[in-house]
């Protein structure tokens, strides 16, 4: 299903709003060869990812992200990805998150020390330097500023033909000589010579380093156990991209709204300037940091990195009253369930004041899935909020973005939710 809902031509985003809201919530259908069933309510959500999680293994478009990901963390199943859960765990405990604050801020202060007042921006190429030069470093502890850009090419490369390897025969697809399956295996190519060379680097130097990549490396205590350089560049890889990749996109979205909100954006600079106090943010702040944090929150809302969720029924299940035979697929969308009129009052305005406490206390539990959920929402999910929260606030305590007036804003949902055109944007100074 998903493979034919972003081929060219399509808009899934749109086919996906249109589904939720003709034929309720939950719609089934037949595509390309397979039982489909899209399901559009909050305790439907939970059925799949929590109550039921083990009659659902993951979906097509996970299975073939082994493409790229390999049998890393986001891909593997049941006992496997416990224990690489298990293992890459630690790197994420909240005082382990806190330690990282100081990495995020001194990095985006590296990212605007370059900017200039007036000048124009793509934002969303800012915003995947930013994140990836954090995550290799706080991950890693490595510098990628250099390679950001290669690695920002190639993840376009294999992101942009994501689809292809969804529809029906891909392995067949896969092996033709087209341009799109080139850019793809040489992006793949570049990204591993640049991980392993990092696993190298690390063997090599021997260095004590308390980051995911050592724990990876002295994983296990004997030989049996250890992973092996192919099984240490699967986690590393999925890491990239999760901590990299959805990352930025958030960023890039909250920018572009905050330009198209000016008094919410006045609202969260004074925040920020009367929390601060002039100086740089820090971990301890971001309980304070209330306005901004809503700002992320609202952000993630209307345009979520993560846009679907599928899983795929190992048995036969029963959902709202419908048989799902054991096989069927199961799509779940945060894009449509963030815009459900139901559980949000003028659910496409950027609205950052309606999450207030008592809104957040009755909005379903799954009215709002950013980050999945269940056994398998993301490990990085408190990584994420931090960083977002401190770097949203040391930008704005110097700088507003405006867009380029005339830019086009097209959500382009491939692996993840870019923006099809970038984000031009102009930096001005603050005072």
């Amino acid at each position: 299903m998903l493979g034919t809902l972003i081929m060219p031509g399509r808009d899934p985003l749109a086919v996906l709003t249109k589904f939720a809201r003709r034929y309720g919530d939950i719609t089934y259908f037949r595509m390309s060869g397979e039982r489909v069933f899209f399901v559009n309510h909050p305790d439907h959500v939970r059925q799949v990812l929590v109550t039921d999680n083990g009659k659902f293994a993951k979906s097509r478009a996970l299975e073939r992200a082994r493409k790229l990901l390999g049998d890393g963390l986001l891909t593997s199943e049941r006992s496997s990805h416990q224990r690489k859960r298990r293992l890459v765990q630690p790197a994420f405990h909240r005082a382990q998150v806190a330690g990282y604050a100081g990495t995020m801020v001194e990095r985006t202060g590296r990212m605007t020390a370059r900017w200039h007042d007036g000048q124009q921006l793509d934002i969303a190429r800012e915003m995947a330097r930013l994140t990836l030069s954090i995550a290799a470093s706080t991950f890693f502890d490595a510098d990628l500023d250099d390679d950001a850009d290669s690695v920002g090419s190639a993840l376009t490369d294999v992101l942009e033909s994501f689809w292809l390897l969804l529809l029906p025969f891909s392995d067949a697809i896969h092996a033709l000589p087209l341009a799109a399956v080139r850019r793809s295996r040489a992006g793949r190519t570049r990204l591993d010579a640049l991980i392993y060379r990092m696993v190298a680097e690390r063997r090599q130097a021997r260095r004590a380093c308390p980051d995911v990549l050592a724990m990876l490396i002295d994983a296990g205590e004997d030989a049996d156990a250890a992973l092996s350089d192919r099984e240490i560049r699967d986690e590393m890889m999925t890491l990239l991209l999760a901590g990299h990749e959805t990352t930025a996109n958030a960023l890039m979205w909250t920018w572009y709204l905050l330009s198209q909100s000016p008094g919410v954006r006045q609202r969260m600079m004074e925040e920020v300037d009367r929390v601060l106090g002039g100086r740089l943010p820090e971990a301890g702040d971001v309980p304070s940091l209330i306005t901004v944090t809503n700002v992320v929150v609202e952000s993630m809302r209307l345009y979520p990195p993560a846009w679907t969720i599928g899983r795929r029924a190992t048995e036969d299940a029963e959902i709202g009253g419908y048989r799902l035979p054991a096989g069927a697929m199961v799509f779940m969308s945060q894009w449509t369930m963030h815009r459900d009129p139901r559980f949000y009052s003028d659910p496409d305005r950027f609205l950052p004041e309606r999450w207030t406490p008592a809104f957040r206390a009755a909005l379903p539990r799954h009215a709002y899935f950013p980050f999945g959920g269940g056994t398998r929402q993301c490990i990085g999910e408190s990584f994420a909020w931090t960083e977002m929260v401190l770097v949203v606030a040391a930008v704005a305590q110097r700088w507003t973005l405006d867009l380029v007036p005339g830019h086009p804003v097209v959500p382009q949902p491939l692996l993840t939710l870019r923006s099809k055109h970038g984000m031009r944007m102009i930096p001005h100074r603050r005072g």
